[in-house]
């Protein structure tokens, strides 16, 4: 007898109430096991963004003496931006990298019935979620340091960046799902997330583009969350709430669908494994 697993989107949120403290327990345990062996331990995920932020202020600011707009002439300033740009999109890329991997990683727990293997996806989300905040305090840390004025729009990024999670939730159910089964794939996403990443207004504005190609970067769902998230952390601006309802139903379709994905195919890891 096959077993059936839930498929319908109240099933997520219920998986996610019920293994809640689970999910909290094992997230706190794979951020402690990233430094545990290091001297320096938690410490590092402060100084890598410090020294990655660093590192584009003399890049792009003095060596290529790169220009975002009228408004940011200043290197420091325009390391901020390129800086907010680059967290977004590597929340999303670590998350997504991971992806491939994560039920061959926990091989383990694919023949106990009883582990909620649909859990793993918060759980790297999670984790990847540590990084971006702390690299986030580090930003307005040096904010305040260039006496750059913070705005209380602040408080809509985690709304802004509500569908970046679904995103990676969809994606990273159907990556997982296919790892298992294709094991190639994790070199194709590499490439991917290279191209995703020069195609996202990351190393440069928006308005920086040619018109006519304006309708192609729209159709990534980066370019209206990175831009979004850098008008609420730094300009102070109210985001474009049609556009955000059009990428939330983006990601609760991507959402439901990697989901649903992961609950049919799941009960072939076992024999694959």
């Amino acid at each position: 007898m096959q077993l059936s697993y839930p498929k319908s989107p109240a099933s997520i949120l219920r998986s996610l109430w019920r293994n809640r403290h689970l999910i909290s327990q094992m997230s706190k345990r794979e951020v402690s096991a990233r430094y545990k062996e290091s001297m320096l331990g938690f410490l590092w995920s402060v100084l890598n963004p410090v020294l990655m932020l660093a590192v584009y202020t003399f890049v792009f600011g003095v060596v290529f003496k790169a220009k975002w707009n009228q408004a940011v002439d200043d290197h420091a300033q325009f390391a901020l931006v390129l800086f907010c740009g680059l967290i977004v999109f590597n929340l999303f890329s670590e998350c997504v990298m991971r992806a491939p991997t994560l039920i061959l990683n926990n091989s383990v727990y694919v023949k106990k019935v009883v582990f909620p293997l649909e859990i793993l996806p918060f759980i790297s989300f999670a984790t990847s979620l540590f990084n971006a905040v702390v690299s986030l305090l580090v930003l307005l840390a040096f904010a305040m340091l260039l006496s750059f004025p913070l705005h209380w729009t602040l408080v809509l990024l985690p709304v802004v960046l509500f569908p970046l999670l679904l995103l990676i939730l969809g994606l990273s159910w159907l990556l997982s799902s296919l790892g298992v089964f294709l094991r190639d794939i994790n070199q194709a996403i590499g490439v991917l997330l290279t191209v995703l990443l020069f195609m996202s207004p990351v190393f440069f504005p928006l308005s920086a583009v040619p018109e006519e190609f304006h309708v192609v970067l729209r159709l990534n769902p980066l370019a209206y969350l990175i831009e979004q998230s850098r008008d609420v952390v730094l300009w102070g601006k109210i985001p474009d709430w049609n556009a955000w309802l059009a990428t939330l139903g983006l990601g609760l379709v991507v959402c439901w669908g990697g989901y649903v994905w992961f609950q049919k195919t799941r009960k072939g890891f076992a024999d694959v494994l």
